[in-house]
């Protein structure tokens, strides 16, 4: 999961965040900082209705949904945080502060979610885009499987394919 692999640790991270957003002139509210504090601590990537749960008992009170959107999308936009489409989940992005133009790795068992990024297949996208005219804002390709750790848990269980009984 990306918030437990977050290179530098999770305090790192927000104070990274906090950096980016001084440099740039972007204002880092309360309610920013504290779904920045939220997601950083996840084990896995979470969900708006999660995030507002997490918030309203943070602050002993009830946080309207609209409030925790829009801080969500401060953060997508703002090359903080990503958002998986398929799970409408949201996660802290391994690469700070840039647009989001890598894959997402997606363990259907344990939730782990990883960023990879790859510059040769950015360059056949680019290319593939460019041949039919298309002008992307940004891509995000999303791959569903199992990852390693739960990859050697699932075949250390299951016999093997070829296997008749």
């Amino acid at each position: 999961m990306v918030a437990a692999k977050l290179p530098s640790g999770q305090k790192d991270w927000t104070q990274r965040v906090e950096e980016i957003c001084r440099q740039r002139g972007l204002q880092i509210t309360p309610i920013r900082r504290q779904v920045l504090e939220i997601l950083a601590r996840a084990k896995a990537p979470l969900g708006a209705y999660a995030v507002i749960d997490q918030l309203s008992r943070a602050q002993a009170k009830a946080v309207a949904p609209p409030t925790a959107y829009r801080a969500l999308e401060f953060l997508v936009e703002n090359g903080f945080v990503f958002k998986i489409a398929s799970t409408n989940a949201f996660a802290p992005c391994d690469h700070v502060g840039h647009d989001h133009h890598g894959m997402l790795l997606i363990c259907n068992r344990c939730g782990r979610t990883d960023e990879i990024e790859s510059p040769r297949v950015d360059e056949l996208l680019a290319e593939t885009t460019a041949r039919v005219g298309f002008r992307p804002r940004r891509h995000i390709i999303e791959i569903e499987g199992l990852c390693g750790a739960c990859g050697e848990a699932v075949s250390d269980v299951a016999p093997p394919p070829h296997a008749h009984g």
